[in-house]
């Protein structure tokens, strides 16, 4: 569970990383000027930016589940008892 939710977080921060680019771009793009940019980068910008909304979404759900999974099964106690496993 936590792998995902690792990897959940990478995408989220690879979507941001496009996001700010694309806010480069268009402020490179002002002394140039071109036309196609300016027309299409704010719709590129504004469906990335929902694509980020929920992304995060999705990952504070699956952050929730995996929190009240490892509650109900006692995983850090799991967790606790193998590490003392681990030390004998």
């Amino acid at each position: 569970m936590t792998k995902i939710a690792r990897e959940l977080e990478d995408v989220r921060n690879s979507f941001q990383a496009v996001l700010e680019k694309i806010g480069k771009i268009e402020v490179d793009n002002i002394e140039l000027g071109d036309k196609t940019i300016e027309s299409k980068l704010p719709d590129i910008y504004q469906e990335t930016a929902t694509q980020v909304d929920t992304i995060k979404d999705i990952l504070d759900a699956f952050l929730e589940k995996t929190e009240d999974f490892g509650d109900k099964n006692n995983v850090d106690k799991l967790r606790e008892q193998q590490e003392i496993n681990n030390l004998k």
